[in-house]
């Protein structure tokens, strides 16, 4: 109860710094949101493609450009801004058709296409025809038709084909939000957790405070153990902040099940981010080096991970070295759970690895925290 007590004392006295860090994070996190409803707001019956064509506009080249025209909204943008433009949502696909695409159809060896996708499920229409062309064009071709018979021949197969119609129960561009502003979270409740938490285990490495606490019958574990559960009271406040800030901006997206298992993979994450914080402060003597830490981990962690750059355009290594951090497997979790259409226990065997990790790293950190805490205090 002692501990509590000082605990309180000392977050009384760092109020202010408390309220206004935890003020400018919700900021950040609110204009993040207010951004991304504006970039990926996309709603659209066709797919947007860019159609790149190096080879020359004629002959089986020219009819399935026009197919793709037809069939999509094509869309015209300049090469420097091509990869802002799938990004921004403002193209879901880009088919590269190169150099002797004609040539090495006609001759029977596969097409020269390159592509490159947002993923969603508009990617995936455009991804759908552009694989149905094909394999109804090779076939026509593998049977010996002239360049002209094989195109007649196309446009009767497709046009007899079912009209397909990608849909989904899933609201897809509300869950995208979801996913995003829980995305971002990472970033802010790792920076609040490890500034605040930090702030306060240093002021506890006072001297007075240090000294009265090594002469007391109270074991390190103990001591520990209610500086953790002091410091996770405002670990669950910030957390509750955020939950009730989504619930304001995200509305019906929250009410999903999707939703749900995204806030318990939130509160899972803020449990790791208690127990970092708290083996970060241990460790910390001055006050002067907490803004370092937090700009080396909640900054690299978000880079690294996918909080402010989506998963799909950050490099491999990048996301190799990212798996040992635990933003990566909460953002993961996320990443999952926006495009998962059924909840069952089968459908969610995915997701419950990456939220075990979490649990790993908070153990982990717990038990490295005693370990360091008891070797200080023996050397003391």
């Amino acid at each position: 109860m002692t501990v509590f007590k000082t605990f309180l004392k000392v977050l009384n006295k760092n109020k202010f710094i408390v309220i206004l860090y935890s003020v400018i994070l919700l900021f950040f996190g609110v204009s993040n949101m207010q951004t991304q409803e504006e970039n990926t707001n996309f709603i659209s019956s066709k797919p947007d493609v860019l159609l790149v064509v190096s080879d020359e506009l004629e002959g089986i080249t020219k009819h399935f450009v026009d197919y793709m025209e037809k069939h999509t909204n094509r869309k015209e943008i300049e090469e420097s801004v091509r990869d802002d433009a799938l990004f921004y949502r403002d193209v879901n696909y880009i088919i590269f058709i190169n150099d002797h695409f004609r040539e090495d159809f006609l001759s029977g060896e596969q097409p020269n296409i390159e592509v490159k996708s947002t993923g969603d499920y508009q990617a995936s229409l455009a991804e759908l025809l552009v694989n149905n062309y094909l394999k109804v064009a090779s076939v026509y071709q593998k049977m010996g038709f002239t360049e002209e018979e094989i195109m007649q021949n196309i446009d009767k197969t497709l046009e007899k084909q079912v009209v397909m119609e990608v849909t989904s129960p899933l609201d897809t561009d509300q869950l995208e939000k979801v996913a995003f502003y829980y995305n971002f979270l990472s970033y802010s409740m790792l920076a609040g957790c490890v500034y605040i938490i930090c702030l306060m285990l240093v002021s506890f490495q006072n001297e007075k405070i240090r000294k009265r606490t090594i002469i007391s019958s109270m074991s390190d574990r103990k001591y520990n153990r209610i500086l953790l559960l002091s410091n996770g009271l405002f670990a669950l406040l910030l957390w509750l902040c955020y939950v009730v800030l989504s619930f304001i901006l995200l509305g019906e997206g929250m009410f999903s099940r999707q939703g749900f298992l995204m806030l318990i993979n939130s509160f899972l994450f803020t449990i790791c981010c208690l127990t970092l914080a708290f083996l970060l402060g241990t460790l910390i003597r001055s006050k002067n080096t907490i803004n370092g830490i937090v700009n080396v981990v909640a900054l690299g962690s978000s880079f690294l991970c996918g909080a402010f750059v989506p998963m799909e355009w950050l490099p491999n290594f990048v996301l190799k070295i990212a798996h040992l951090l635990p933003s990566y497997w909460y953002i993961k979790t996320n990443e999952l759970l926006k495009t998962m259409e059924i909840i069952n226990i089968e459908s969610l065997k995915p997701i419950f690895y990456p939220m075990g990790i979490l649990c790993f790293f908070s153990v982990f950190f717990v038990i490295l925290t005693n370990y360091i805490s008891s070797k200080r205090r023996n050397i003391g």
